[in-house]
């Protein structure tokens, strides 16, 4: 017993003895630490700066630098970053932007171009791209556990690898990798402003997992076992914290909608700095399409316009369609379903693919169409000719598609949740604007009830949701958008 306990005092007095050399190796590393990051923020981050002439003033230009990687795919946050940047140039002509992008596979012309021919959007000035080699690091498939963190982690190291390249005055995240916000800010010395279209982490997320719902990220396996969606909620409410203290960075936050707003007051805590800047919807080019009686149509076609991507639940659409064409009333005329989207990569090609075999498989096929990357002029054509304009994502964060099949004149019929709920498919002036749904069935019944609707009381609705969609157009973007970022200039 004597023994036992000299042992144990002699392993205390040891440990005891660790505590000042423990002590004095961390303060050490974190003072080897300090040191490097002085290093990179005085003398490394300055000597990467673009060099450049001065503006017209006789002053150094500043460089503004939009963090985009994906700058050439053609979804809506695409149309936001393009229009965010002709705005910064109406306003400031003395500015130098430059896009942070992984699309190495084009050139500065084609993604110019491609901007032009999808959105209609031609900038007034030139930019410059910094073309960044690690974009595979933020590539869902290669985290197919833990994504959210490994795809956060991936952001660091290539925002790293954007910051080598060239250190801006004024740091723009346009694609919601809110981990890249610290390195810019505390090593690169920059002004920091982000829009944030879908918070990474949620409170619906972690409801989602809480009430163990599966969902597309949230598989069968973990929503059925009570131990892995205990985990899970627990890495969610750590993740949950992490994303709110590097969001917390941004001196200027602005959000697309009502439903984005609430969720990053909750986990940022910058009301005093956080703003709603609707994204910008061509509005004007869509509302040039002829507001036609549809009575004499005897095709009618439901288009539903959004990238290939597992959120946008595009198997829903397929399924409810599916229901509503097993309807009797549907036989009266001849109706079909036309899905509209941009690939960007080869899992989406994957996902197209599965979507077809699914057709196949309910025997659909010959009522659906699949118009991939099509043009602009196009996509208006296909929107001019639609009854129906069709959305299915949960909790969408706007919506950019709802709008435009507004403006276009199309009844809108979307997901009842998310932007779509709370800002777009809302009564305007006491007048519906369009339907709202949230399961097969309730699509199914939807369809069947708008098309059985008078073309008079179709007429009714279209006209109330194109009067109402001007609150989402380009002019509005632009002064919204300037106003939250003139604190930088």
């Amino acid at each position: 017993m004597a023994a036992g306990s000299w042992c144990l005092c002699e392993l205390l007095r040891f440990m005891f003895s660790l505590i000042i050399p423990a002590l004095l190796v961390t303060a050490g590393l974190s003072f080897i630490l300090a040191a490097i990051l002085l290093y990179i923020r005085f003398w490394i981050c300055p000597k990467k700066k673009i060099l450049q002439t001065s503006g017209k003033n006789g002053k150094r230009r500043l460089v503004v630098a939009f963090f985009h990687p994906y700058c050439n795919a053609g979804g809506g946050g695409e149309r936001v970053l393009w229009c965010a940047i002709r705005a910064l140039q109406k306003s400031y002509e003395d500015i130098l932007v430059i896009i942070y992008t992984g699309d190495q596979d084009t050139t500065d012309e084609e993604i110019l171009n491609g901007a032009y021919r999808r959105f209609n959007i031609k900038l007034l000035q030139p930019v410059q791209f910094v073309f960044l080699e690690k974009r595979h690091l933020v590539e869902a498939k290669l985290y197919p556990y833990f994504t959210l963190l490994g795809q956060s982690l991936g952001s660091i190291f290539l925002g790293w690898e954007a910051l080598m390249k060239c250190v801006p005055d004024i740091f723009v995240d346009s694609m919601g990798y809110a981990f890249t916000l610290p390195l810019f800010k505390y090593l690169g010395g920059c002004h920091i402003g982000c829009y944030v279209h879908y918070p990474t982490v949620s409170t619906d997320m972690l409801s989602v997992v809480r009430d163990r719902n599966p969902r597309f990220n949230n598989a069968d396996f973990i929503s059925t076992n009570p131990v892995l969606s205990n985990l899970k909620l627990v890495y969610y409410y750590i993740f949950a914290w992490m994303y709110g203290l590097v969001g917390s960075c941004s001196d200027i936050v602005m959000v697309n909608s009502t439903w984005t707003l609430n969720h990053i007051l909750a986990l940022w805590k910058a009301g005093d700095r956080t703003h709603v800047v609707y994204p910008p919807c061509d509005v004007q080019t869509f509302l040039d399409i002829p507001l036609v009686d549809d009575t004499k149509k005897t095709e009618h076609s439901i288009v539903s316009i959004g990238q290939f991507r597992p959120e946008k639940d595009h198997s829903l659409q397929i399924r409810a369609f599916n229901q509503f064409l097993q309807m009797k009333s549907a036989q009266k005329s001849a109706v079909k379903l036309i899905l509209i989207g941009g690939c960007r990569n080869a899992d989406d090609k994957v996902r197209v693919a599965a979507l077809k075999e699914l057709c196949k498989n309910l025997g659909v096929m010959e009522s659906v169409e699949f118009k991939i990357n099509i043009s602009f002029e196009e996509l208006k054509k296909h929107l001019a000719e639609a009854i129906i304009g069709l959305h299915t994502m949960w909790n969408e964060h706007f919506g950019i598609g709802v709008v435009e099949c507004m403006a276009a004149g199309t009844v809108i019929l979307a997901h009842n949740s998310g932007g779509p709920k709370l800002d777009i498919v809302v009564p305007h002036n006491g007048v519906q604007t369009g339907f709202l749904a949230d399961s097969e069935e309730s699509y199914a019944d939807a369809m069947k009830n708008i098309l059985s609707l008078s073309p008079e009381k179709r007429l009714e609705i279209r006209k109330s949701a194109r009067q109402s969609v001007s609150k989402f157009s380009d002019q509005e973007f632009e002064t919204s958008f300037i106003s939250a970022v003139e604190l930088f200039f």
